[in-house]
């Protein structure tokens, strides 16, 4: 596009020079026009009988040609094959992410990475998946509320499109604990005050992973372990895990929700928080300010600023809750 918009400036000022300025821009850019599109109009400039005109004319004519023949093929092929359709969903996403903030971006769609951002979007989260992947930007079409960055997430430029700076969370899922490392020291670097979470497969790169930025750090291998050991000895409290977070009759979650400075559960008892009867939340435990919990805490129990309550219930109620206390 840009090369034909060019040949159509370069003739029309060929024009203008050759006439000397007696010829409008608009004539000029006209007679290039038809001369190019072959449409047989007559001339709007004397050109029959002015020798520098007439071979302008026949070279724009000879080389124009093939540059609109080029352009109209290119922009054809654009459309056919969809290539004007995704740069304008490119564009459409982009501008999206863009308005994102306090969101979590995912980095990788793996097995890890595209179940673990579809949970959070069922948590009513913002997230932005980056991968490279066309499958995988395929899938991500197909779950609403789900953004995607289509690129590789050891590029910087990738993060930054994915809004790292504005960000509260992001979680590193690569098969490379290398690709990870290097993800999270540039994440830290981008974001100081994220909550940063990357996978880990060898276990003795996990203080590097710290010291780098990682807030915490996950093994799939020791989780897969602990799953094998509930499902041994604990089945039916794996089963009824499983159908809360797969239950399609709604989304029961075990979430949290923090009583700051200004909340007005601080100095009330449990009992009368509300949680119960007008948030329909089960109380699990609380998190206390030195970092110990409190487990199936008595009703009497007075909330403290700081502390962080760690409930179950569905997520619009969970979400409710935390907007309101």
């Amino acid at each position: 596009m840009a090369t034909l918009i060019g040949t159509l400036l370069m003739g029309s000022t060929g024009y203008f020079v050759i006439f000397e300025g007696h010829a409008t821009y608009l004539d000029c850019l006209y007679m290039t026009v038809i001369s190019l599109t072959t449409v047989g109009y007559g001339e709007v400039l004397g050109i029959t009988g002015n020798p520098s005109a007439q071979v302008f004319t026949m070279l724009l004519i000879t080389f124009g040609m093939g540059i609109i023949l080029y352009s109209i093929s290119t922009l054809t092929a654009m459309l056919i094959e969809g290539e004007l359709t995704g740069m304008l969903r490119r564009r459409k996403m982009e501008n999206k992410i863009h308005a994102l903030s306090d969101h979590y971006i995912v980095c990788g769609g793996g097995e890890t990475g595209f179940p673990l951002a579809v949970e959070l979007v069922t948590s009513k989260a913002s997230v932005v998946l980056i991968e490279q992947d066309n499958l995988v930007i395929e899938r991500c079409r197909q779950v609403k509320g789900l953004y995607h960055v289509h690129g590789d997430a050891t590029d910087d430029k990738n993060l930054i499109a994915a809004g790292i700076e504005r960000a509260t969370g992001i979680t590193i899922c690569l098969p490379s604990d290398n690709d990870n490392l290097y993800i999270t020291m540039t994440a830290r670097m981008l974001n100081p005050t994220a909550r940063i979470i990357s996978r880990m497969t060898n276990s003795r790169l996990q203080p590097k992973l710290l010291k780098a930025g990682a807030t915490s750090v996950v093994s799939p291998n020791v989780i897969g372990a602990l799953r094998m050991a509930s499902e041994m000895i604990r089945p039916a409290a794996v089963d009824f895990l499983d159908n809360m977070l797969r239950s399609e009759r709604g989304e029961l979650r075990i979430h949290q929700v923090p009583v700051n400075a200004d909340s007005p559960l601080v100095g009330v008892a449990i009992m009368q928080s509300g949680l119960r009867d007008q948030f329909n939340l089960l109380l699990l435990g609380v998190r206390r300010k030195d970092g110990g919990f409190e487990f199936r805490p008595p009703s009497s129990f007075i909330l403290e600023a700081g502390m962080t309550l760690i409930v179950m219930g569905d997520i619009d109620n969970i979400n409710r809750a935390r907007e309101s206390l």
